[in-house]
């Protein structure tokens, strides 16, 4: 029997905004350039302070700034000295991440910014509700009244609803991410991952469906099943569309792969210990269709989610297999580890099939090859895409939203790396080299060339914790990808047709 999941979906904490008349502590950002002019704007008391301490505003260091005896005591602070100030060390170049760490470090209480302009203040209250998202083990054990919350300027009362609507559904979409990404496989596997797809088009008023096990091959999803089948749940692919249908048709696919075992080619034991998170790139395609949806998008909108578990067993797929795509043409499988672009690519063949007209956008998401990890590390995906106007705005909005992507190139001579004696083409290339182009040169053959097509390539996991990044499932491109698409379908008419 298949577990259940709880659907959650997460949120900055209660309190992580504030919204008062009430003074509120101040919040003094520096770097160690900027520290004298800061302090020179201080009480001199409070100056002296620091001094003293010997602060020198290196980034994520934090100075708490007493204030007088006769001050109104805090609630909590027992000396009888209140709390005048924070003094907090910021990279400048990291707008995002400034204020993430405050969050759990600060007292309770509530706070504001002393000099945030315009372009900096969304990145730093982004950061600061990531921050206030519990990790995993926080979850279970904070307790929300506790947060310290952020006062928007009593200047900017009038704007801070606004501010704070267009904050927090990007926290709660970053948030579930990593929630979905966080979840061992023996709670979420393909079953559940349907499921939440189900849940999200019934939260929207979507159009649901959904194809199982044997039913695949029929409806041109022979290799979704071909990977799928020898695991204990079915394989399955889960279908949301929203929207009308005479709007601008975009497509998001992630791929679904709840554990990833290698299969017959089976991965070593540290290769394989987080294989939970190769559903990353369906999380961030649940997430990203969700805000689209709360936003109102004048689109057309398809999710296609093909959820497997990647077993050994009877019935698992073989090296040497030859499985017909849904597009007709025969793959021979060179490796059962390069299972992920056989669920893409039958996703892509059908969304392009089943669109009531071509799509405007075409967008996969996939924790697809280490080669992408190696050339590029953990925290930079890499986008492919066969559109260099699509493609250089989604580098802009990477760079704009401090949510960077790496292009790298659909280098067409390394196609001959995926030519089969035996069928049309090889799943992967027999060589280890340029692994993350050889996989998107797989995919593309999928893709009309005349179809804008955008293709992430991510980790979606933080190795190590820091601020605002607690240790294990992360979103990325997802910011990126949602400014893009608000700005290019703002209108019911794309930039680029």
């Amino acid at each position: 029997m298949s577990s259940p999941i709880t659907t959650v979906h997460s949120d900055s904490r209660p309190g992580a905004f504030a919204i008062s008349s009430q003074p509120a502590t101040a919040l003094h950002r520096a770097t160690p350039a900027t520290l004298a002019a800061v302090l020179e704007q201080l009480p001199p008391a409070q100056a002296r302070w620091a001094r003293a301490a010997g602060f020198d505003a290196q980034p994520g260091r934090m100075l708490l700034l007493p204030g007088m005896q006769a001050e109104v005591q805090r609630e909590g602070q027992g000396d009888g000295t209140a709390l005048a100030g924070v003094l907090v060390g910021v990279d400048p170049d990291q707008p995002l991440w400034q204020l993430a760490g405050l969050p759990a470090a600060l007292p309770p209480g509530t706070y504001t910014l002393t000099d945030a302009d315009e372009a900096q203040r969304p990145h730093l209250l982004l950061g600061w509700a990531l921050g206030a998202l519990p990790s995993t083990r926080q979850a279970r054990q904070s307790d929300a009244a506790t947060v310290p919350s952020l006062a928007l300027s009593l200047a900017r009362l009038v704007a801070s609803p606004d501010e704070q609507a267009a904050v927090a559904p990007m926290a709660a979409a970053i948030g579930e991410v990593r929630r979905l990404v966080n979840l061992p496989a023996n709670q979420l596997g393909p079953e559940q991952l349907a499921q939440a797809v189900s849940d999200l088009a019934a939260r929207h008023g979507a159009r649901y469906r959904q194809w199982v096990g044997d039913e695949l091959p029929a409806a041109g999803f022979a290799l979704v099943h071909a990977v799928g089948r020898a695991a204990a749940q079915t394989p399955r692919v889960a279908e949301l569309t929203w929207g009308d249908a005479a709007l601008p048709h975009v497509v998001l696919i992630g791929k679904g792969v709840c554990f990833d075992s290698g299969g017959l080619d089976l991965k070593p034991a540290a290769g394989m210990r987080w294989m939970k998170k190769d559903m990353g790139g369906a999380a961030h395609a649940l997430a990203l269709a969700d805000l689209l949806m709360q936003a109102g998008l004048p689109i057309h909108l398809k999710l296609l989610v093909p959820a497997v578990e990647n077993a050994v067993g009877a019935g698992a797929l073989r090296p040497g297999d030859i499985i017909e795509a849904g597009d007709g043409r025969r793959v021979e499988i060179e490796n059962t580890d390069a299972e992920g672009r056989l669920l893409l690519a039958d996703a892509l063949h059908h969304a392009i099939c089943s669109a009531p007209t071509p799509p405007a956008l075409l967008i996969d998401l996939a924790t697809l090859t280490g080669a992408a990890r190696t050339a590029l590390g953990p925290d930079l995906p890499a986008l492919f895409s066969n559109h260099d106007g699509w493609a250089e705005a989604l580098l802009t909005q990477g760079r704009a939203q401090a949510d960077p992507l790496w292009r790298l190139p659909l280098w067409a001579p390394y196609r001959r790396m995926l030519r089969s004696d035996q069928a049309d083409l090889l799943n992967a290339a027999s060589t280890p080299q340029g692994g993350a182009i050889t996989a998107a040169l797989f995919l593309e053959s999928f893709v009309p060339p005349e179809l804008p097509w955008l293709h992430l390539d991510l980790f979606a996991w933080n190795l190590e914790e820091r601020p605002g990044r607690p240790r294990g499932g992360e979103a990325q491109g997802l910011r990126a990808l949602y400014a893009l698409l608000s700005q290019r379908f703002a209108s019911a008419r794309s930039a680029f047709a």
